[in-house]
């Protein structure tokens, strides 16, 4: 077709649209929405990756959950109530435990086990111990300004502090075979044996001292009262007398005195006293005969 016949027609069609204005591009270029090739295998491995992560983190909670024993009232054998905390069965503590009361159920004991000791601490305000209950293998040791044992009732049973040592119940009773052993003085109204068990007080390598602003009294109800001494036995009285109110008082190892190549035997004596207060057995006559063996004392 000749130029000026183009001409014509594109002049025709302009004319005959002139109401619309159409511009078309001389070069037209098609571009592609989205994402195409290596790319999207890309992004489809990656969101897979994800989905596998999503789905081992799910199954994990869900492992945790059941192994820890998770429940709406705790975890495990540890319930969460009004009161506080609650353990059943047996737990391990790895790290300190700071309670303010620890309390065992109704229906059982409270058992502290450790494979050392077991330690209870209790601290000021300021973090200083003020006292301390150290069980351990050989020895239990309490730290502190007192040590008291009450009863149900709340009536001291025992007190020890750094001044005395307190027993408060009706009998004291000791069971060791070896009694009991005071290095110092033993304040008591009342020393008593057990029922058919022979009651002695000894001092093995020193004096026996019984001291009272009212006197002493010992008694044996059914039986005797011995006085054994490696040296001398004193009976003293400051201030009074000595009395022996029985229905027979014997002196069996008195010596005797005897007169110079007399075989004269005699079944009564007479009871004489030395200056320095021995006692010695004389021959009994019409009058004392104290002088005539007075040479015992000598």
């Amino acid at each position: 077709m000749e130029p000026s016949i183009q001409q014509m027609v594109r002049e025709q069609y302009t004319t005959t649209t002139q109401g619309t204005r159409l511009e078309r591009p001389e070069n037209q270029y098609v571009y592609k929405i989205g994402i195409y090739g290596w790319r999207k295998r890309c992004l489809y491995l990656f969101v897979l990756l994800l989905l596998i992560v999503l789905v081992v983190n799910f199954a994990l909670t869900i492992w945790i959950l059941k192994v820890m024993w998770f429940s709406p009232t705790g975890m495990g054998y540890v319930h969460v109530t009004k009161e506080g905390l609650q353990l059943e069965g047996e737990s391990e503590f790895l790290y300190p435990l700071y309670a303010k009361e620890i309390r065992s159920r109704m229906d059982s004991s409270l058992l502290l086990q450790s494979a050392h000791n077991v330690t209870v601490n209790a601290r000021n305000s300021d973090g200083e111990i003020t006292g301390r209950l150290n069980v351990g293998p050989k020895m239990v040791e309490v730290l502190g300004q007192q040590f008291q044992i009450n009863s149900i009732d709340g009536i001291p049973l025992f007190t020890v502090d750094e001044n005395e040592a307190a027993v408060g119940t009706d009998k004291l009773r000791v069971t060791g075979p070896e009694g009991a052993i005071f290095e110092h003085s033993v304040e008591t109204p009342l020393v008593r044996g057990d029922a058919f068990k022979h009651l002695r007080l000894e001092s093995p390598t020193r004096s026996l001292s019984m001291d009272a602003p009212k006197g002493i009294n010992i008694k044996a109800q059914a039986g005797n009262i011995e006085a054994l001494s490696q040296m001398d036995i004193k009976l003293h009285s400051s201030d009074g007398m000595l009395l022996l109110d029985a229905e027979t008082v014997r002196l069996p190892k008195l010596p005797e005195g005897t007169r110079g190549g007399s075989d004269w035997s005699q079944e009564l004596y007479e009871i004489c006293v030395c200056p320095d207060g021995k006692l010695y057995l004389s021959a009994a006559g019409h009058y004392s005969t104290c002088q005539e063996y007075s040479h015992v004392c000598q």
